[in-house]
């Protein structure tokens, strides 16, 4: 007993010797183990943090990601010893519905489909918001055929309106009906995801159509689509990031990594919108003066949450569940953070104005 008793306390010297040598070492991405769990710890400076995950699972809709085409969250990750899995989606509603399930961690949606998987009972957290510009909502549009005898958005009318339910799209035209005097009840809804949509209306078989791009610019440069409203100036806070709140708290400093990442790249991406088509254009199959225009309309910072920014996403819910669209009334609050936690996972970037 008192061999295996020295034994045992060799063993334990030798374990602590190995946690206790890295801290001396100045690898910025050093990896220690110390125990048996999947804790990793990154060296931050002087500040050795803790993650719970080696895989980290990103959702991305079917209109591209820069962020994953770059592979900038794969080049930072790597070195922590963290996997990055792309999943792709539709459109945000399906995108959130996974997250629901559990499929994906984190993923960048508009601001209704939040909205709408809350209403479902979903355990979300907004991570961070879009920074809106002059040029936001360009990119999408409502939109009728070439030979559309509707000419103006009053004319919609009694129409058939097609468009992803609980999709920023839905928010959209509920904003612009408002403006001609028209109410939700006076257009025929239709859902149909945009990548089914696109062909139906190249046809003429959908007299209007509310989409994004690239679905938008491509109908309007191959096939003579007419604007009738875009969405420049409809009220909206923008998209967020989206995470589950188990991921969200389990993993602060990994959160914060991937956030500095995404807005890093935005602020690369701003700056250089034509290497921006460039890159996305053969992935999308889209020709790239068509891509040049997507690029330069499209937003790519992010922004930290704010009370401000949820008392928006209040009046959206609030505005969703007075129409009778949402089957209950939903308190974003319950899908926030607390302070201190925003804090941990909120880069400096994201809260200044520059």
């Amino acid at each position: 007993m008192f061999t295996n008793s020295i034994k045992n306390q060799s063993i334990l010297i030798r374990r602590l010797a190995l946690c206790i040598m890295p801290s001396f070492l100045a690898l910025s991405t050093t990896l220690i183990s110390c125990s048996s769990t999947s804790h990793k710890a990154d060296i931050v400076g002087e500040k050795a943090v803790s993650i719970k995950t080696k895989v980290l699972r990103m959702g991305y809709q079917s209109s591209g990601d820069i962020v994953r085409v770059r592979g900038v969250l794969e080049k930072r990750l790597s070195p922590l010893g963290i996997k990055v899995e792309w999943a792709q989606f539709a459109q945000g509603p399906q995108l959130m519905e996974a997250m629901n399930v559990g499929k994906i961690d984190v993923g960048s949606v508009g601001e209704t489909p939040p909205i709408f998987a809350q209403a479902a009972g979903a355990r979300i957290v907004y991570l961070a918001g879009r920074r809106l510009t002059q040029n936001s909502g360009a990119g999408s549009a409502i939109v009728v055929p070439k030979g559309s005898p509707i000419k103006t958005l009053a004319g919609i009318k009694g129409q058939k309106v097609v468009f992803q339910k609980g999709s920023a799209s839905h928010y959209f035209i509920i904003q612009a009906l408002k403006e001609v005097s028209l109410k939700y009840s006076d257009i025929q809804v239709l859902s149909m995801p945009n990548v089914e949509a696109r062909g139906a209306f190249i046809q003429g078989t959908i007299p209007v159509w509310v989409t994004g791009d690239p679905h938008l610019a491509l109908v309007e440069k191959l096939h003579g689509a007419r604007v009738l409203r875009d969405a420049k100036n409809i009220g909206t806070p923008g998209g967020y990031y989206v995470g589950t709140r188990e991921f969200a708290k389990d993993n602060p400093e990994l959160v914060r990594i991937i956030l500095e990442e995404i807005d890093k790249n935005g602020q690369w991406a701003e700056a250089n919108r034509k290497e921006v088509a460039k890159l996305v254009a053969p992935i999308l199959k889209i020709d790239l003066p068509i891509q040049e225009i997507i690029s330069g309309r499209s937003n790519f910072r992010l922004k930290g949450i704010t009370p401000e920014l949820m008392k928006d996403q209040q009046r959206i819910a609030d505005l969703f569940y007075n129409e009778k669209i949402l089957p209950k009334k939903i308190d974003v609050q319950e899908a926030l953070l607390t302070p201190k936690e925003y804090a941990a996972i909120t880069p400096p970037t994201l809260i200044s104005e520059k």
